[in-house]
């Protein structure tokens, strides 16, 4: 099923991590605090393969990273662990906030991209497809080398044997979408 990643509201069908995510996002407005930036939530917990360490992944489109890191400082500052950096991601500027909250860390990420451009997305978004694509027990398998330490691209690559770089692997497949 293709899901539009956008729009939040699929979260409220989906499993007890998801709902507990929708509402989370929404007691604390991360969405409409963020709104100008082109916020979409990423990451594992969106397409069903979380771990229970598993973190509320937010991407934004920042043309401005003094300004965004300024913006994301002012509108959450108080929040538990409040943090925010600077770092290159693929040799691309990307600010990133961190905090905590009742039951997530939330990680903000901001690069001067478009959020569907970002690779957290594209990936995200190919995962989800394979994901649909290979059914319930390709799931299990990959929440299983998940659960054994192993993180989301490589898991995928493993079980689809793909070499090389397994983030840079995996958007080879977007064509096939």
């Amino acid at each position: 099923m293709i899901k539009n990643f956008r729009n939040i509201e699929y979260l409220k069908r989906g499993n007890e991590r998801q709902k507990l995510a929708f509402s989370e996002i929404k007691k604390h407005k991360i969405f409409e605090i963020l709104e100008k930036y082109d916020p979409i939530l990423t990451g594992t917990i969106p397409i069903g393969i979380d771990t229970p360490e598993s973190d509320l992944d937010i991407i934004c489109e920042c043309k401005d990273h003094f300004e965004f890191t300024r913006y994301l400082t002012k509108q959450f500052f108080e929040k538990k662990d409040f943090k925010v950096y600077s770092k290159k991601q693929n040799g691309i500027e990307s600010t990133v906030a961190e905090f905590k909250t009742d039951n997530f860390v939330f990680e903000i990420f901001g690069q001067n991209i478009p959020t569907e451009k970002q690779n957290a997305y594209r990936h995200m978004v190919i995962e989800n497809h394979i994901l649909n694509q290979k059914g319930t027990d390709f799931k299990q398998r990959i929440q299983k080398l998940k659960a054994d330490g192993i993180k989301t691209e490589p898991a995928f690559a493993k079980l689809l044997g793909l070499k090389g770089d397994p983030y840079t692997e995996l958007l080879t497949l977007e064509k096939n979408l």
